[in-house]
């Protein structure tokens, strides 16, 4: 069995790779995420990329490559914290497309996937879904409540949004206010399982990152005549990074091809997926700020940009215990169904 990406795959990922690199530099997303706004030349290249409709289906203006190929867009994403309304706007194309009614796709699927309206997805606890990212000056917001098994659509002006300050600013986010809106028929956990695969591959890039800017540092970073990097304990510590990441990437791609090949054990792969990711995120980028040393608690230094990121899309969708404990009941349930 070939684990590796598709030629195709592997060609999205260099493209994005490249492009990012030039075009989200730190120096790009420091001065957005001061001014408080998105890169606008950033989302209208991607946009005229077809980017975000990379897993919408063909019929509603997308390129049907499927979660996969999305999961990989994400992970550049987060590897360079692009300061952009992606991750909301593919979030809520995959909840309409996967639950909603033929007139919800219909209506709302061509414009997100071609960008010309951005989109946010929420979970509701209560009266309302907490820090929910794109939420502000969404054109279209899905919420799901996991309490009921339902989701409804709201119109993005119709909705009531509250801009929320966070410690990551590279995102915009927003208190969403539960209202009436438009019903969406499909099972609103199986949309719940989706997002949680799309943040995990964003958390995925972010660690990538943490990891790749901490060796760079401590190859270079010399003491007592050596690099830092010699030092057993900081090996030590580099090498449960690299564990972190490559244990949530693979949970995380195997989440998503079965999001597409066999969505009825999506369920379980997405909660090991999530709560292995959330995890690895914080551990990951709170390494990277202690191997850089001194220098890496600073605001000068770029590494406080992926561990802020890494707080937000842990927490988002439910952190890692609550995966954790979802993971052992599906697991469970299975076993039982299995000796029955």
């Amino acid at each position: 069995m070939n684990f590796e990406l598709t030629e195709d795959q592997q060609e999205i990922k260099r493209t994005a790779r490249e492009l990012l690199g030039n075009r989200a530099s730190w120096e790009k997303v420091r001065e957005a995420a001061t001014a408080g706004r998105y890169d606008e030349a950033l989302w209208r290249e991607l946009t005229e990329l077809g980017w975000p409709g990379i897993a919408v289906g063909e019929e509603h203006g997308g390129q049907g490559l499927g979660t996969v190929a999305l999961c990989v867009l994400l992970e550049e994403l987060g590897y360079t914290c692009a300061p952009t309304p992606f991750l909301g706007t593919v979030l809520a194309a995959q909840a309409i497309e996967h639950a909603g009614s033929t007139r919800q796709r219909e209506r709302w699927l061509p414009a997100l996937a071609s960008g010309e309206a951005t989109g946010a997805f929420g979970v509701v606890r209560g009266d309302a879904a907490e820090l929910v990212p794109d939420a502000p000056d969404a054109g279209v917001i899905v919420l799901a409540d996991p309490d009921t098994g339902g989701a409804a659509l709201l119109e993005g002006g119709a909705a009531s949004v509250e801009e929320v300050a966070s410690i990551d600013s590279t995102r915009r986010y927003g208190r969403v206010t539960a209202e009436d809106g438009e019903p969406l028929d499909g099972d609103a956990a199986a949309v719940i399982d989706r997002a949680a695969v799309a943040v995990a591959a964003e958390l995925v890039g972010v660690c990538q990152r943490a990891l790749d800017m901490t060796l760079d540092y401590v190859k270079d970073r010399k003491q007592f005549g050596v690099p830092v990097g010699s030092f057993q304990a900081v090996q030590h510590r580099a090498a449960q990074m690299l564990l972190d990441t490559e244990g949530s990437r693979s949970t995380t791609y195997f989440a998503a091809w079965t999001a597409d090949a066999e969505p009825e054990r999506l369920a379980l792969a997405a909660a090991m997926a999530k709560a292995w990711a959330s995890d690895a995120g914080r551990s990951a980028t709170g390494a990277a700020i202690q191997l850089h040393g001194g220098v890496g608690f600073t605001w000068e230094a770029d590494v406080h940009w992926l561990f802020k990121r890494a707080q937000l899309d842990a927490a988002f969708l439910g952190g890692a215990g609550a995966h954790r404990a979802r993971a052992a009941q599906l697991a469970a349930a299975d076993r039982a169904a299995a000796v029955r």
